[in-house]
């Protein structure tokens, strides 16, 4: 409120929403109260009723359905908030981590298990983490529904369920390593998205390339290697098979599953960026255009990177298209 939306309005960024559907109090009914998205049996009848094409009447519902996403000053404002906070706590875990022992030998982090201190900055960070994903959990339901909502909501399911259940179980050290891990590319994504509200195209791609590659290097190198790698066999050898392995290591492997998911949809839209010259739309997105000759507009003039992560999202949910469409 009182810094993301000055600088918005310094870059320019108008608080206007999208073209608002004329009045009609027919089609708001059935909007409201029937579907918002009628079949082709509805759309001949209101057709008729109207004497309106049923095209128009289509072009109708897809204005209606828009008019409430949110404004691009709303989605600045609140990718700048996640850029804030994703930059600051992984600087705070990098700086807490490159003093760890564990942060160099992944081994430390099953020594003396389970009689290993929490310390004051250990606590912090996690408890940090944890209401974050709190957050970002509740939200989600009031944000704007994009495709990969499931796939979102069962990531800070198990995001919060290692959070809490490594917490309880005192396996910080190992916890440390993924969250940081996890934040090392987050921020790159909302900085994409800050850009490409902004209307600077190339500072979006730049940023969206550099988030696809960190993201991808993270998720399907280090991750898997590093951490899979001490918590599946490291700690295996070191402490044995303790009773709640299988649930904390099929938590990992959930989540390992859902980055292969997401660097499919990065790589899928870099490759159209490259074929297109630019980051092209969010396979995430339910943004709608209220006609083809919008949808052609739209594109000639702009990049299209929606939002993982944010998100898709996020990839959450998280990528490309005219505008960014939330997380």
């Amino acid at each position: 409120r009182f810094i993301a939306k000055p600088c918005a309005i310094n870059l320019g960024i108008q608080d206007s929403g999208p073209h608002r559907a004329q009045p009609n109090a027919i089609l708001e009914k059935v909007f409201t109260s029937i579907t918002k998205s009628p079949d082709g049996k509805r759309l001949e009848g209101l057709s008729k009723q109207l004497d309106w094409d049923v095209r128009k009447i289509q072009r109708w519902f897809r204005h209606r359905r828009n008019q409430d996403k949110p404004t691009t000053l709303t989605k600045f404002c609140e990718s700048m908030w996640r850029f804030t906070f994703y930059l600051s706590i992984f600087f705070y875990g990098i700086r807490f981590l490159w003093t760890a022992p564990w942060f160099w030998d992944t081994r430390q982090c099953w020594y003396n298990y389970p009689f290993q201190p929490l310390t004051s900055r250990l606590y912090y960070y996690y408890i940090l983490e944890l209401a974050f994903y709190w957050s970002l959990m509740f939200s989600q339901f009031t944000d704007i529904k994009r495709k990969d909502f499931l796939i979102m909501f069962v990531h800070h399911l198990a995001t919060i369920g290692l959070i809490t259940f490594s917490y309880m179980n005192n396996m910080v050290r190992v916890g440390t390593l993924v969250l940081c891990l996890h934040d090392a590319s987050d921020f790159l994504l909302e900085a994409a998205k800050l850009a490409n509200y902004a209307k600077y195209q190339r500072l979006c791609d730049a940023f969206f390339m550099l988030f696809g590659v960190v993201f991808i290097v993270t998720r399907l190198g280090i991750y898997p290697f590093w951490i899979l790698n001490t918590t599946l066999f490291e700690s295996w050898e070191l402490i044995g098979p303790y009773p709640s392995w299988w649930l904390f290591n099929g938590l990992l492997v959930t989540l390992q599953v859902l980055h292969v998911i997401w660097s499919y949809l990065i790589i899928r839209t870099a490759s159209k960026a490259l074929v297109r010259g630019k980051v092209s739309k969010d396979d995430r997105s339910d943004v709608e255009s209220s006609s083809e000759e919008e949808d052609v507009t739209s594109n000639s003039t702009k990049g299209i990177l929606s939002t993982s992560s944010n998100g898709s999202n996020r990839l959450n949910g998280h990528v490309a298209g005219g505008q960014w469409t939330g997380e």
